[in-house]
This record gives structure tokens, C-alpha cells and sequence, in this order.
């Protein structure tokens, strides 16, 4: 489980995580902050399981604190902290679900008996819900997965499931599926649980029911069941309700399927909004794709391989610094695969990582300073949702290069080799001054002295520098934990590197990402 610790005194803070040996508690990841409006702040981030805080802190008091995140953290344990003179305070936490409070000065022993019950009270109150949602989803989720089977595979399934759900299977009974793409791992089981709770409350005022399942985490099916062959219309509404949910956090596309009428062409009506959805990638978040409305689309297809003719011409351009004729020839791609029906997202993101690694060879041959490690253009185009912004990361590289080209002085060759050798494997804890003068061909004394004279700073100033301004991208991502950040930018040992970043910046790794991250 996860623990935040909210007191405004850094002194009991850091007490409280050196007293206790978390871990045999069931805690293995903390969390500290200042006063209330910080902790608000993390608790939004991480979701703690268990929040110990202090009663009077500035900004904001541990009540207001509490009594906003119970809102947030239904199923989480809240602990009070509090000197004697707080009593009038704890009057106002009995109102709250604080389980416990524990009286300052701290007891380590007390403490850890409270986070105890805490823990056990987190995981009672995890196994009801749990629970409740699996009794009340589980053959409603298991009926929606046999519809996205072939009737001829699922038809005994079906029957069964359909006499515990108390389903009519007449002979009038109409499937129309939706399917429902997100952006990966943005829709959480809390947010899906909501939005199918919304849809069953919006089709009570019909006779029509819903059955849903998920797929590949990014997938989302909604099978809407109605006892007679429905309206387009009415199908439409519901299709705009479930665009109108999903708007509100993340990017995603919704395809309609075709009306069935019968239980044994559900997956007809479920193939048919697959078939809808395998070009969604080429189109705007957000499209809406239905079998009734022909969206435009682009129905020429490049010939065999043609799309590559862009790797030269973009190569030579890039060499001869024409920002025009790069501007135009990503105009010409863009309109090539925007809205394609006839190409596969796979083709597109292979293309434009040619493209990628195009920006990086004209990058060396120039010596110009890195923009974008080459090694995480794959992962970052991977990422890419949907064609639009894949394109958009390219233009923003093709900008940022010229812009660099603009100001750049580039360095002697010898220079340039060196730091491009550093760039590369600066992650590589044991990289020495030796490894880098063997790639030059220099010797590990002369190599120093000579980028000393031309740059006036040592190689280990340089790389340091470098590694610590990597260190401050990745602290920027809180999906990074500060010990792995340490092992990505070459320092196995966690404390030399938080040494290093402090005495450069004046802040610690985890201060510095807190500042970063108001």
C-alpha cells in the first residue's frame, strides 16, 4: 500500500519514516508533504491507501484536508495527529471517517499499531467493493463477452447466462454494439465503473439494457440489448451520451455497429463496429463512426512503397537547411495519411521513425546538439494515439531542430565525437574517461587535457552536467521513482546521486520535483 504523510514540522516527517519499519506493516512506498494544499496536491497524483496528518498545518488544516479527500479517496484511512491542545479540533474529526488519531509527541509503537488497523480497515474496505462489483458485473461482463464470439462458438453459453440474467431471448430482440477506443491505461476501472453506472441510469428511462466488457485495456464494448428492432436515432443518443463521458478525460474514438435483429447475429453487430474502428488512427480524436455516416476518407492508396520517397527528400532538405521545402513536404505527407483507409497504423509509424532517425543522421553530419535521444524515438511514436499526433511530433522536431541549426556554433569534430559519445551512454554507470578517449583515439590523460583547452570544462564536469540535466526531464514525469531515475542517468549508488543533483541545483531530487510539479 501506499502512505502520505502530511505534518508541516520536516523534523517529525522524517521521524515517522526512519522509526518504523514500514514494509512489515504492508506499506512499501511513502509519500511526504508540507502543509494540506501540498498534500491535496500528491494525494491527487499517487491515491494513497493511508493518510497520516497532522491537525493544525498552514494553508490548509488536517480537517479541510480530510474532509476533501474523502470525497476523492472513498476507500482510503485517514489518521490524525495531534497535541493535547487540539482537542477542539478532534471534535470536528469525529464527524469524519478518521480512524484513529495518535497524540504528538509521537510513539513509535502507538503508531504502528494504528497503521495496523489502518491497513486491515484499507483491505476490508478494497474486499467490499471488490466484491459488490464482481456479484453485480461479473455474469453481466461474461454475457458481453460471449456476444463478441461467433454464435456458432458461444450459443450455449449465451442461453445460460441469458436465463440467470433473466433476459428474453425472443425472436424481436436487437443487439447494436458500440466499441469505444482510449488512449492506453487513461480510462481506469473507477472511471469505466462510473460511466457504465451513468449509461444503465440513462437507458432506465427505456426498455433497452447494457452489457459490457473490456479488451486489451484500450478496448471498451457496450452491447445495447432492445426488446424490438430500435430507432437510428435513439441509437445515436446513445452514442452521443457515451462521447459526452469519455470527452471529459481522455482521448478516445467511439464506433457504432449495425442493428441485428436476433441474439445470434450479436456478433455481426459487434464485427461490423470493429470493421469501423480499424482505421480510427488516421482520423481526429474524438470521431464518432457509424455505419449510417460516410465520413470522407482518403481512398488513394500509395503505390508499392512510395511513401518512402519521403526518407530523401526530406534528408536532402534537412542537409540544405530549406525550412520551406521541409514545411511543404510535410504538408504532402500529412495530406497523404490523413483520413487513409487504405493503410495500416503500423506502415504510418514506421515511416515517420525513418523519418526520425532522418532528423538524427542529418543531426551528426551537421553537429548539432541532440533534441531528442534517438533510442526513445520508437517508444515516443508508439505512444501516439492517433495519427494527428504522430505527425505533430515530427513537426515539432523538424522545428526544433532548424531553430538549433539557427543558433548552433557547432564544435570541432573531434569535440563533437566525444559528447555525442556521452550523450549515448551516459546511462552506463561505469562509462570512464578511458572509454571515451578509445572512441576518439586518444589517450585517456590527452583526451582530458584536450576538451579541457577547447570547451574549459573537464569531461566528468560535462558528463555530470549532462546526466543531471537528463535527471531533471525525467523528475518532471511522476510516473518515475527517483531510485530508478539514479539507475537511468548512470549512478547505482542513490545517495552519491541525490549529493551530486543537490549541489548543483540547491535542491534535492525529490524537493526539486515537487517545485517542478505545482
Amino acid at each position: 500500500m501506499k502512505l502520505l504523510i502530511v505534518d508541516d514540522e520536516e523534523l517529525t516527517r522524517i521521524g515517522l519514516i526512519n522509526s518504523i519499519d514500514w514494509e512489515s506493516l504492508g506499506i512499501f512506498t511513502l509519500f511526504q508533504a508540507e502543509d494540506g494544499v501540498s498534500g491535496l496536491r500528491i494525494a491527487r497524483e499517487v491515491r494513497p491507501e493511508i493518510v497520516l496528518c497532522d491537525v493544525r498545518m498552514p494553508r490548509m488544516n488536517g480537517i479541510e484536508l480530510v474532509e476533501r479527500l474523502e470525497k476523492l479517496l472513498p476507500n482510503s484511512a485517514f489518521i490524525f495527529m495531534s497535541g493535547y491542545s487540539d482537542k477542539e479540533y478532534l471534535k470536528a474529526a469525529i464527524r469524519l471517517k478518521a480512524i484513529n488519531y495518535v497524540e504528538k509527541p509521537l510513539d513509535p509503537a502507538e503508531v504502528t499499531a494504528t497503521i495496523k488497523e489502518a491497513y486491515h480497515c484499507v483491505r476490508q474496505n478494497m474486499k467490499t467493493v471488490k466484491n459488490e462489483l464482481f456479484y453485480s458485473r461479473e455474469a453481466d461482463s461474461s454475457f458481453a463477452a460471449a456476444l463478441t464470439q461467433p454464435y456458432k462458438d458461444s450459443r450455449e453459453t449465451i442461453a445460460v447466462l441469458a436465463k440467470e440474467l433473466k433476459i428474453k431471448l425472443t425472436p424481436s430482440l436487437s443487439v447494436t454494439s458500440f466499441v469505444v477506443k482510449v488512449e492506453q491505461s487513461q480510462a481506469d476501472l473507477n472511471h469505466m465503473n462510473q460511466i457504465l453506472t451513468d449509461l444503465e441510469i440513462f437507458l432506465s428511462y427505456s426498455c433497452n439494457r447494457v452489457y459490457y466488457i473490456s479488451k486489451y485495456i484500450q478496448y471498451h464494448i457496450f452491447h445495447i440489448l432492445s426488446p424490438t428492432p430500435p430507432s437510428s436515432p435513439s441509437m445515436d443518443r446513445i452514442g452521443a451520451f457515451l462521447k459526452k463521458c469519455f470527452q471529459q478525460t481522455c482521448a478516445f474514438y467511439i464506433s457504432k455497429g449495425e442493428t441485428y435483429i436476433g441474439i445470434s447475429k450479436a456478433y455481426d453487430s459487434y464485427a461490423s463496429a470493429v470493421s469501423l474502428m480499424q482505421s480510427s488512427f488516421f482520423f481526429d480524436s474524438g470521431t464518432y463512426f457509424t455505419p449510417e455516416k460516410k465520413i470522407a476518407v482518403n481512398t488513394e492508396k500509395p503505390g508499392n512503397g512510395s511513401y518512402n520517397r519521403y526518407v530523401p527528400l526530406l534528408s536532402e532538405a534537412v542537409l540544405t537547411k530549406d525550412l520551406n521545402t521541409v514545411r511543404d513536404l510535410l504538408l504532402q505527407l500529412h495530406h497523404e495519411f490523413y483520413q487513409q483507409k487504405n493503410i495500416f497504423p503500423h506502415e504510418a509509424r514506421d515511416l515517420y521513425y525513418k523519418l526520425f532517425m532522418v532528423l538524427e543522421d542529418c543531426r551528426q553530419q551537421l553537429r548539432l546538439a541532440p533534441a531528442t535521444e534517438p533510442e526513445n524515438a520508437m517508444k515516443l511514436l508508439e505512444n501516439c494515439f492517433s495519427f494527428n499526433e504522430l505527425h505533430e511530433k515530427l513537426t515539432q522536431k523538424t522545428e526544433l531542430f532548424f531553430e538549433a541549426a539557427r543558433s548552433y556554433m557547432p564544435d570541432n569534430s573531434t569535440i563533437f565525437l566525444i559528447k555525442d559519445y556521452i550523450h549515448t551512454h551516459y546511462h552506463n554507470d561505469s562509462l570512464s574517461v578511458r572509454d571515451i578517449g578509445n572512441e576518439v583515439f586518444l589517450s585517456a590523460s590527452y583526451v582530458c587535457t584536450y576538451f579541457k583547452n577547447e570547451t574549459g570544462q573537464t569531461i566528468n564536469q560535462y558528463l555530470t552536467e549532462y546526466r543531471l540535466k537528463k535527471a531533471k526531464e525525467l523528475l518532471a514525469d511522476p510516473g518515475y521513482q527517483i531510485a530508478d531515475i539514479s539507475l537511468k542517468v548512470g549512478y547505482s549508488n542513490g545517495n552519491y546521486f541525490s549529493k551530486s543533483f543537490k549541489k548543483l541545483t540547491g535542491l534535492s531530487p525529490s524537493d526539486y520535483r515537487e517545485k517542478m510539479l505545482k
